[in-house]
C-alpha cells in the first residue's frame, strides 16, 4: 500500500480529473441549449418574415385577421416545446453530473478511508485515544456527507416533480387557449 503523501497526491489528482470531467459536462450541456437557442432563433425568424411577406399579401381585412389568428395561435404550443426542451437538456445534463459527482465522491471517501487506516496503523503508541477520536470525528462527518446527499437527491425529485406538474398545466391552458382561440 502507498504511504499516506502518496495517497493524498493521487487523490489529489483523481478529484482534479473529476472536476475537469465536471466542467467539461457542463460545457456539454451549455453547448446543447446554444444549439437550440440557434435552431429556434433561426425557425423564428424564418417563421416572421414569411408571415410578414403573407401580410403584406393580404387583399382585405378579413384575409389579414385570419393570418394573424393563424400566426398567434400556435405560439403557445412552440413555447412549451422549447421550454420542455431546454428542461430536458437541463435534466440531462443535471443527472450526469449528478452520477458523476457521487462516483468521485464515492471513490474519495473510500481514499480517504484508505487513508485514515494507513495512518491509524502506524501511529505512535499511546495515541489510541486521539486516533479513536479522529476516526470517530471522520465516520461522523462521512456519515452527514451522506444524510446531506440522500436530502438533496429527495429534494431534487421534489423539485423535478412540481416543475413537471407546472410544466403538463401550462401545456393543458396552452391547448385550452388554442382551442379557444
Amino acid at each position: 500500500m502507498k504511504n499516506p503523501a502518496e495517497q493524498m497526491i493521487a487523490t489529489n489528482k483523481a478529484n482534479l480529473d473529476a472536476f475537469e470531467g465536471a466542467v467539461n459536462q457542463a460545457y456539454a450541456g451549455m453547448e446543447k441549449l446554444v444549439e437550440l437557442n440557434m435552431a429556434a432563433t433561426k425557425a423564428a425568424l424564418g417563421e416572421s418574415f414569411g408571415h410578414l411577406q403573407a401580410v403584406l399579401a393580404a387583399k382585405d381585412p378579413q384575409a389579414l385577421m385570419a393570418l394573424q389568428t393563424s400566426f398567434v395561435q400556435p405560439m403557445g404550443a412552440k413555447s412549451m416545446a422549447y421550454f420542455q426542451h431546454v428542461q430536458s437538456i437541463a435534466t440531462e445534463s443535471q443527472s450526469e453530473l449528478t452520477a458523476k459527482l457521487e462516483s468521485q465522491m464515492a471513490e474519495a471517501q473510500k481514499a480517504l478511508g484508505d487513508s485514515i487506516e494507513q495512518i491509524t496503523k502506524n501511529a505512535p503508541a499511546g495515541s489510541e485515544a486521539a486516533v479513536a477520536a479522529f476516526q470517530s470525528a471522520m465516520n461522523n462527518g462521512q456519515k452527514a456527507v451522506e444524510t446531506a446527499q440522500a436530502a438533496i437527491k429527495k429534494a431534487t425529485a421534489a423539485a423535478q416533480a412540481n416543475f413537471d406538474s407546472v410544466t403538463k398545466q401550462a401545456a393543458d391552458v396552452a391547448k385550452k387557449a388554442a382551442k379557444a382561440a
